[in-house]
Order: structure tokens, then C-alpha cells, then sequence
């Protein structure tokens, strides 16, 4: 069942253009992370969806009233949709019960010994009873975004849209923000979720928007997303590649150039000595002492191509090297001692051939 329909969302803003084409449709219970680089439409989406920031041009529909249209009462459909924001919001001059208490009294009308009740059954819930009394200031920072999160569930909301709730903290207070979070997954809460948090992300969601290019590049569940992403751009992401391309052209290449190139990447990537010797000799074996010699006596062997990928995640690395002519495995058919080296270096090696040679040797 979809709650929220999102068609052709746009947002312009003087010099930039985050949000250039979103078509999306959220349905009852979903919950979505919303990953991606700096800077690519993440939280201004969730502000265009309670209309804190008006959309350029598109349409949000949620429970099939267009909230887009000017005619629509923007105050009433916020009370079907919290948010918690990454720097709390919370007001310093009331006290921690009275913060959650707000809202329902002066928006719902709710009697005030019923919010009180309603409102410390939600600190108990979030694991803030006995701070009822006290003021944001003598809160840690998981303490207050966990109010922030009680001060969003007590207007009975149908979505909640969290805006990076973890960024503004200390890595010890992150884990009690998001044990709330997860609880609230599991009771079937409508939530989309900017976040940093890609364990989080991957443990308590069943879509994961990776968000690029002025869209949502790829959308998909987390064992899509973060174990078989289909696009460039979302693997090189998840992965946190380092990478760097190399194009040999003609016999006469400057192989200690090359080697240089490899090590200065290596290096600014802090790749494992170890493993970047690995690299480095496997490059020689492979590339100087066989395919090199390939390619000079084949025709279209040139250019010989080299893509050094290295992953921050799981400090792996992987050499893909693509040739032309025709099948050439140097690892079979090659320098046999050379042969020998890379067995003993790499982790696993991959041949294909089809136009082309591609051999792929990783590195752990």
C-alpha cells in the first residue's frame, strides 16, 4: 500500500540543483535509508516531504492528498509526519517531560494530564523516565536526541523522517539512538532514515535509496544495495573504493613510471606494505613480463588497460586488467615461473574472453 507517492521532485536552489528528477513511491511499513555522498539531495528531500523546504516543481502525495498543492493545509498533514533533526531542536527553557508534552497540547488539544501520562510512558519507552524533570542542557547528546525522538512518536505520527539523528554525536552515544530507532522498525513504523550508519542501514531497513546525480541512483533492498549493487557509482560507495587507472599504449611504456604511480597510490591510500608489494609485483609479472610482450607481437593487443581498486570496508585490493587480440591467459599460457608468483600472491585470479582479455587478480 503506498503512503507516500513522490513524481518528477525537483529543488533548485541559486547555484545548485540537488534534487533534479525524484520519482518514488514509499509504502505503509517501509523503512528506508537514505545513503549517499555529501552534498547529493538527502535531507533536502526529507524537507521537501514535510515542506520545509518547497519543491521547485513535482508532486508529494501522501495518503492521497497532494501536499504540493497550495491549496492543501501543510500544518495538518505534519501531524501525520515526525522528525527528528541531527542538532535536537529541543526547546532549552522547558523541562524534558514538558518538551514532549508540547505539541500534543498546543497542536492536538490533548488535555495536559493525558499528555503528561502518554508523554512519560514514552521517556520509559526511550529509557528517559527518571530525566523527566530535567533540562536539555544537563542531557548528554544520545539523551537528547532520544527526547527528540520521544517529542516526534507522542504526536501519534504515521512516518517519521530522521535527518542524520546520529551526526551531531559522540560515537559512545550512537548505539542508545539507534536501539531506539530499531525498536521502532520492528513495530512497524513508516521511517526513512539519512544516515552515515551503514551497518545500521543495512541491519534495520527493507529499502536502501542510494542517492546520486540529483536522484535516487539505485534503489533496492540492503542485500542488494551493500552485496550486489548493480551501478558504478553505489559500488564504489559502499565499497569506499580508492582507485586508480593506468593505459599502457605502446611497447615502449615507462614501466618504473608506472611502479611509481602504483606506490604513490598505495601510499596516499594507506594501503598494507605488504599487500602493496603484491601489487607492485604482481604488475610487473603480469603486465612487464607477459601481456606487455603479448600485445607488442598481436594485433589491437594495445592499449593494455589497469584498474587498481582498493576498499576501505574490507581492505581488500583487486588489479583489473583488460587487453585486446586474441584469448590470452598469461597465467596459463604465459612465463611460467611468472605463473607461479601470482598463485602465491593473490588471493583469487579470474580470466575471461570475450572482445577482449580481462584478468582480475585480488589481494587480501
Amino acid at each position: 500500500m503506498s503512503m507516500i507517492k513522490i513524481e518528477h521532485l525537483r529543488k533548485e536552489y541559486p547555484n545548485v540543483t540537488p534534487l533534479k528528477d525524484v520519482s518514488v513511491e514509499i509504502n505503509k511499513g517501509d523503512v528506508i535509508s537514505i545513503i549517499g555522498p555529501s552534498g547529493t539531495g538527502k535531507s533536502t528531500l526529507l524537507r521537501c516531504l514535510n515542506q520545509l523546504e518547497e519543491p521547485t516543481s513535482g508532486t508529494v502525495t501522501i495518503d492521497g492528498e497532494i501536499i504540493t498543492d497550495p491549496k492543501c493545509d501543510i500544518t495538518l498533514v505534519r501531524r501525520k509526519m515526525g522528525m527528528v533533526f541531527q542538532s535536537f531542536n529541543l526547546f532549552a527553557n522547558l523541562n524534558i517531560i514538558e518538551n514532549v508534552m508540547s505539541a500534543p497540547v498546543n497542536l492536538l488539544k490533548t488535555p495536559k494530564e493525558q499528555a503528561y501520562k502518554e508523554g512519560m510512558e514514552l521517556l520509559k519507552r526511550v529509557g528517559l523516565a527518571e530525566k523527566a524533570k530535567n533540562y536539555p542542557d544537563e542531557l548528554s547528546g544520545g539523551q537528547k536526541q532520544r527526547v527528540a525522538i520521544a517529542r516526534a512518536i507522542a504526536m501519534h505520527p504515521e512516518i517519521i523522517l530522521f535527518d542524520e539523528p546520529t551526526s551531531a554525536l559522540d560515537p559512545t552515544m550512537v548505539g542508545e539512538v539507534l536501539s531506539v530507532i530499531r525498536s521502532l522498525a520492528k513495530e512497524g513504523m513508516t521511517m526513512m532514515i539519512v544516515t552515515h550508519e551503514m551497518k545500521f542501514a543495512r541491519d534495520v531497513s527493507n529499502r536502501v535509496f542510494f542517492m546520486d546525480e540529483g536522484g535516487i541512483y539505485e534503489d533496492g533492498t540492503p542485500e542488494q544495495i551493500f552485496g550486489n549493487p548493480t551501478k558504478e557509482r553505489t559500488r564504489v560507495f559502499i565499497k569506499r573504493l580508492k582507485q586508480i587507472f593506468l593505459e599502457i599504449t605502446s611497447p615502449d611504456f615507462d614501466f618504473i613510471g608506472f611502479n611509481a604511480q602504483i606506490e604513490k597510490f598505495g601510499r596516499d591510500n594507506m594501503i598494507a606494505p605488504k599487500m602493496l608489494r603484491n601489487i607492485e609485483l604482481a604488475f610487473e609479472e603480469l603486465v612487464v613480463q607477459n601481456i606487455a610482450g603479448f600485445a607488442e607481437h598481436n594485433n589491437e593487443g594495445f592499449p593494455i588497460q589497469i584498474e587498481i581498486e582498493h576498499s576501505e570496508t574490507d581492505e581488500t585490493s583487486v588489479m583489473n586488467i583488460t587487453y585486446g587480440g586474441e584469448r590470452y591467459d598469461p597465467l596459463s599460457e604465459g612465463d611460467e615461473l611468472s605463473s607461479v608468483i601470482i598463485k602465491k600472491l593473490a588471493a583469487e585470479t579470474k580470466f575471461e574472453h570475450s572482445d577482449k582479455n580481462k584478468l582480475s587478480v585480488k589481494f587480501v
